[in-house]
Order: structure tokens, then sequence, then C-alpha cells
């Protein structure tokens, strides 16, 4: 089954995105908060997808014949690993000025990895087909979330896995995402982050089954103020959070 032409794409949410594009690995710019959370949710994805796929990480190449999907991919800072791990990895964005980033960086770093400017709904229609599909901040910023995950499950071979990640709708998180990383710390433009688009775990896992996936698992992210950085929680997913579905083979 093909993927309806819908467009989930949300053009406000694109131009915050195409505005910062320049700044994608800049330690110090304005995605030092993804800088700071990336080796955890490298972490998760790893574990995860070792686990689904029976692969050994401490191989070379562990991901060595899988096909890997970022989409939203930005300036390609989850690619990039998963093209060293081996992954045939394709990173698709909607905002058009990211992928110019993305792919100069990946040439300097000496990697293969197929940018594409185009969106989820596209090329579920093209009848393009992953083991993995990540799916990482992304969804709190599209217009139809249910669309859009429908699209994610047309994209994944039967067996295959997709991992979501997003923020909790609760006050912590509004004091935390928006107040706390907006306002105080300022590590993203005010406006970045709409409260009222972030999605609760079970809504999450709704979405999800109604789009044709099982979810698996669900994890928290958390920010350790004292320590300057993020672990990730069984039990917290007040704010940041992580899940995994499968495709039913």
């Amino acid at each position: 089954m093909q993927a309806e032409a819908t467009n989930t794409v949300d053009p406000s949410e694109i131009a915050k995105f195409e505005a910062m594009a320049a700044e994608w690995w800049d330690l110090e710019g304005k995605f030092k908060p993804l800088h700071m959370m990336n080796p955890v949710r490298l972490e998760y994805i790893t574990t995860q997808v070792a686990a689904e796929f029976d692969r050994d990480l401490d191989d070379p190449l562990p991901f060595k014949g899988l096909r890997i999907l970022d989409i939203g991919c930005g300036g390609g800072l989850l690619c990039e690993p998963m093209a060293r791990l081996g992954a045939t990895v394709v990173g698709a964005d909607a905002a058009e000025r990211n992928i110019p980033v993305a792919r100069i960086h990946a040439e300097q770093s000496g990697l293969e990895i197929d940018y594409r400017h185009t969106t989820a709904e596209a090329m579920a229609s093209a009848g393009e087909q992953f083991d993995v599909v990540l799916n990482m901040e992304v969804v709190e910023h599209v217009a139809d979330p249910q669309g859009y995950l429908t699209a994610c499950q047309q994209l994944l071979r039967p067996g295959g896995l997709h991992l979501c990640s997003t923020i909790n709708r609760n006050p912590k998180s509004f004091a935390m995402a928006i107040v706390g990383a907006e306002w105080v710390m300022r590590w993203l433009p005010k406006g970045t982050h709409e409260w009222s688009k972030f999605i609760t775990p079970d809504e999450l896992f709704d979405l999800m089954t109604k789009a044709g996936m099982e979810p698996v698992d669900r994890k928290g992210y958390v920010f350790n103020f004292a320590r300057f950085t993020w672990s990730i929680s069984d039990r917290d997913l007040s704010v940041n959070y992580v899940t995994a579905a499968t495709k039913p083979a």
C-alpha cells in the first residue's frame, strides 16, 4: 500500500530550521542541545538496532547490510555515526538548506551518505523501503502526526524497526523545553517549539498503532543539571523520551 498524497510538512516549522542550517555542526551554536543529547540518542539507537537484527556492536561494521533512513536528518548528526557502523544511509529533510550542509560535512568526513531534500510521504509514494527508520525530534514539528507516522510505517520493510523521539506534553516539559532551553539558557531561538504540538508517550503509542506499527519500548532522556549531562531512564519520560516500534513481518 502506497502513502496517500498528503502533505504533513508545516512551512513555518521548516522556516525555523532553514534559518539555523549553517549551525548544525557548531558545538556551541543553536544545536548545542542536540550535540549534548547525541551520545544517549546513539546509545539507544545502536542498542535497539543490534537487538532487533542480531548484530554484535563489537564488530567493526555491525550494521553492514542494513538500509537506514534518518527522516528529518538536519545536518547529519545521526547519519554519520550510522554510516561509520557500516549501514547504507539515506538522510532526508524537508528543509532544503540543511542538505548541502550535511553533504559537505559527510564529504569532509570521508563518508558516503545519500542526502535528499524530500519528505516521508514522497519517499513512501516512490516505494522506498528501509530496515530502520530514525524519526528523531521531528514528529512535534509536523502538521499531521498521524499521516506522517503512517508514511514512516510504509517506508519500513516487514520486520523493520522505527525509532522515534519527541517531547512529552505537561507543565514540566513547558518549563524545561521552552522556558529553560529557549528563554533562560537560550540554547534554542524562542519559538523553536510549540508546547501544544508536544505528544505524550501514550498518544504516540496510539498514533503508531493506528499507523500499523507495534510499539515495543519507550524510555526517557533525562538531563542532569548538576553534571550537565544526559542519561537514559526506564521511568522518567516526563520531558524528552524515545520509543521503538516494529512493522509486523
